[in-house]
């Protein structure tokens, strides 16, 4: 696997070279952040004195996805200028190695025509552009290859419209009648690229999905184990001075049956709506054919209270100023292998085969990240571009950076056991 890995970046270093240019969209929003906290915090607050308290979960919706004053629907919350930042936006080299290892996996699979990748939460597009970028160098394009972005923000739509493809295509193209995507266009390199909102509308062919970041973002349910059994956390109005603060449920709730009998937590998140997409995925790669890579921040069910906020690179309370700070929980990865081989009785699919978690600096190192950084570089002539380059090695790789804290798992259809006993995953082993 290693020599496949040498092989795969020493073509990849001779057909793209070292320059690449990227291209980043910082559009100013239209709403002010402390608009849409004074927003937020009202419709909270009136839905709270209307009803009683509400779940983390229908917190962090509301706070994400407001069509109004969501933390995502509006602006551009990724990079320097952002919250946080991403591999993708860190260095080409992660765009770069994901890519191989995609097309090592479509071609273990036959290399099936047609096919498309279908991204969850693309954020800027950045990881995408390089996967298309790689993908044409291997003649990946066209009309047997397409892009399919689930998207839920308008704004970051936009944003990954003009970072995939020119201009003329983003005005050119229009939808055709009864479409199930709200979206598209043509990208660099000629292949259709089309946004859709839920994981259900994807077009149902062979499909290599990819999910960098995504889970994270969620909607988590917190529960708790008190004398009484298990209740879950809820979020109140304090009614003295307005300001929000977390209660406990006086009785058990729908979502303390996602717990499992034998759990020895005294406290948990549970995402039922991360069970249902991981579950929607491994039926489509059962049923159609396909690959799933999942990326994140998260732990084997080992973790108990994750839920916080991100503002400006810094940790925020994630209730104070909502719609200003992104709301994040650390990824159950036990749980997602769970709901990907464990079908519902009455579901038309069997079970896929989970390879991780492991470590992305275990990944990346496998599949030849220091192989490429020594190929970068030797083609580079300026001393601040390759101080650069070795910090965003080090800040991917490094178990005090991102190393340790981000996980690599992947989901294959059944029938391909065999196939996988005698050529593993790449960077799982």
């Amino acid at each position: 696997m290693q020599s496949c890995s040498r092989r795969l970046m020493t073509y990849l270093n001779q057909k793209i070279g070292f320059a690449i240019h990227r291209r980043y969209f910082c559009d100013k929003a239209k709403t002010t952040l402390k608009g849409n906290a004074n927003i937020l915090l009202k419709q909270i607050e009136a839905r709270i004195l209307a009803a009683g308290p509400i779940t983390v979960a229908e917190y962090m919706k509301e706070v994400l996805t407001n069509p109004t004053a969501g933390y995502y629907m509006n602006r551009d919350v990724f990079g320097q200028t952002g919250d946080f930042i991403t591999s993708p936006e860190i260095s080409q080299m992660f765009g770069e190695l994901i890519a191989v290892w995609l097309v090592n996996e479509w071609t273990k699979c036959g290399r099936p025509t047609p096919f498309q990748i279908a991204e969850l939460g693309p954020g800027r597009g950045t990881l995408m552009a390089d996967i298309l970028r790689v993908f044409s160098k291997f003649k990946i394009a066209g009309s047997d290859f397409s892009v399919s972005l689930v998207e839920v923000s308008p704004y970051l739509a936009q944003v990954q419209e003009k970072q995939l493809g020119p201009r003329q295509a983003q005005e050119d193209t229009k939808l055709p009648q009864g479409s199930q995507h709200y979206k598209q266009s043509i990208s660099f390199y000629g292949s259709q690229v089309r946004w859709y909102n839920h994981v259900a509308d994807l077009p149902r062919t062979f499909t290599l999905f990819l999910a960098h970041e995504f889970f994270d973002a969620l909607p988590i349910h917190k529960l708790v184990k008190v004398d009484q059994g298990w209740r879950e956390v809820l979020i109140d109005l304090n009614r003295e001075d307005l300001t929000l603060r977390f209660v406990i449920s006086r009785d058990r709730t729908p979502a303390c049956l996602y717990r499992l009998d034998n759990e020895s937590r005294e406290e948990l998140e549970v995402s039922p709506q991360s069970l249902i997409i991981t579950q929607a995925m491994a039926a489509r790669i059962h049923q159609d054919g396909g690959i799933g890579l999942v990326i994140d921040y998260g732990h084997e069910g080992d973790k108990t209270d994750t839920f916080r906020g991100f503002k400006n690179h810094k940790l925020h309370d994630p209730l104070v100023d909502p719609g200003t700070a992104d709301l994040t929980a650390d990824v159950d990865f036990s749980a997602l292998k769970w709901a990907a081989t464990h079908p519902r009785t009455f579901e038309d699919w069997k079970a896929n085969l989970t390879y991780g978690t492991v470590d992305q600096k275990d990944f990346l190192t496998r599949v030849g990240i220091n192989l490429r950084l020594e190929q970068l570089l030797a083609s580079c002539r300026d001393e601040d571009v390759a101080l650069n380059l070795k910090s965003a090695h080090k800040m991917l790789t490094d178990p005090m950076e991102m190393g340790s804290k981000f996980k690599f798992l992947a989901l294959y259809p059944s029938v391909m056991e065999k196939i996988l006993e005698r050529y593993p995953p790449p960077g799982f082993f």
